[in-house]
């Protein structure tokens, strides 16, 4: 590695410099090397810095280390999807691509606007190809009838890097769906989805790791007038995942629905972030968010609305977050924000976290349920509200669901 490589960040650690060094090995390329200078200026995200003060990147990834299990499986179904895989190994797109679809495969890197304000976004963008894979994958959707987009981004026992752009033309229709299932030591995309005027999205996000492995997923948000984005995501967290939405309304009238459940077990930890902006007058924000935690494991919510003075009148914006701590040792960090600068709106956030109702598990136990089962169907109740918008999905993120709290 030459000198001028290992200075790009300050003071780095060892998965840092394994991070340059794969850098390195890039083709050389001007956006390329902008994308990794903004990932350089704070290295892995740490505790330092204020919008992951909860979850700490340098820390908890130490090297880019072969984990010890394989990716996680995929419970998402693949009939009828038109899947799309990203691993160490390959890019792997379908067999046959439908009219009303184009893909792009692009070997060279793509400018990312504020790759400052997504680190592990930036270092995705400057990482991602080599291998037979696109530095960029462009989907362009021409259609309201296409299949299910499936997305499968695994490790397979080394780092993996991928970029996905999407953009949904005027009064298309598209819904996609993601799996994040880990496989080594860090796993990082970034998937950007431009709504152009009446044109639908509907998205749902699936995550599971091991406390080997770090996970990060960084989604980018355009809207144009009168399009409709819909985002539901379950995550079971790993070692440090993290699950970052950032929304900008640019034109009137759009509206936005992000749901998510977070299930956390022992020794794992799951970071929900999202920033919206509410550049436009008459826009819709709904966001719900529900966590269940064990013993020994971190849920993290960070939840932000920003209206501008001018530009966001009229917004109607909601937010909720509410956690259960299902025993003694679980730890939930909540951070829910409203920047408000317009006059004439309506904006609201919530936030709760607790115990499961003390009365409510009497009232089943008294009608004979053991009480290892009252508080799995409690709990399973509580978390079914985010999964709601999932369409053909939900019943598969309220099985997963399930499973989990039947094996705690």
């Amino acid at each position: 590695m030459t000198t001028a490589l290992r200075d790009m960040i300050a003071n780095p650690t060892t998965a840092e410099l394994e991070l340059v060094a794969r850098y390195g090995m890039q083709p050389a390329d001007s956006r390329r090397e902008r994308l990794f200078e903004a990932f350089s200026k704070t290295g892995l995200p740490h505790r330092r810095l204020e919008a992951w003060k909860w979850t700490d990147f340098k820390v908890a990834l130490q090297g880019l280390d072969r984990p010890s299990t394989p990716p996680a499986q995929d419970p998402i179904p693949h009939a009828g999807a038109l899947v799309f895989r990203f691993s160490p190994n390959g890019y792997f797109p379908p067999d046959h691509i439908p009219d009303g679809l184009n893909v792009f495969e692009k070997d060279e890197a793509q400018a990312l606007g504020a790759a400052e304000d997504v680190p592990l976004g930036a270092l995705a963008a400057s990482l991602s190809g080599g291998k037979a894979r696109p530095a960029t994958l462009l989907l362009e959707v021409t259609s309201k009838e296409l299949p299910r987009l499936h997305f499968q981004f695994s490790g397979e026992g080394e780092a993996n890097f991928a970029r996905v752009v999407v953009v949904v033309r005027s009064d298309m229709a598209l819904t996609v769906s993601e799996s994040h299932l880990g496989g080594a030591g860090l796993t990082s995309s970034v998937i950007e989805f431009g709504l152009q005027k009446g044109s639908t999205v509907n998205r749902t996000v699936y995550q599971r790791g091991t406390s080997e492995e770090t996970i990060a997923s960084t989604a980018l948000v355009h809207l144009d007038a009168d399009s409709h984005y819909t985002q539901t995501s379950l995550a079971f967290g790993a070692k440090v995942a993290r699950l970052e939405t950032r929304v900008t309304h640019q034109e009137p009238s759009a509206k936005v629905t992000l749901n998510a459940a977070y299930l956390v077990g022992k020794d794992l930890h799951t970071d929900f972030t999202t920033h919206v902006r509410h550049g436009a007058n008459s826009c819709v924000t709904r966001q719900l968010t529900k966590g269940a935690v064990l013993n020994g494991g971190t849920g993290v919510f960070q939840g932000k609305f920003f209206v501008p003075r001018t530009a966001g009148q009229y917004t109607d914006a909601d937010m909720q977050h509410k956690a259960l701590l299902l025993e003694d040792g679980a730890v939930v960090f909540a951070k829910p924000e409203l920047e408000i600068y317009a006059d004439d709106v309506e904006c609201a956030h919530g936030n709760t976290s607790g115990a499961l109702d003390d009365d409510q598990l009497f009232y089943m136990r008294q009608r004979g349920l053991p009480e290892k089962t009252a508080r799995a169907l409690l709990t399973q109740a509580f978390v079914a509200e985010a999964f709601a918008e999932a369409g053909a999905l939900e019943e598969v993120l309220r099985a997963e669901a399930e499973a989990w709290l039947a094996a705690v």
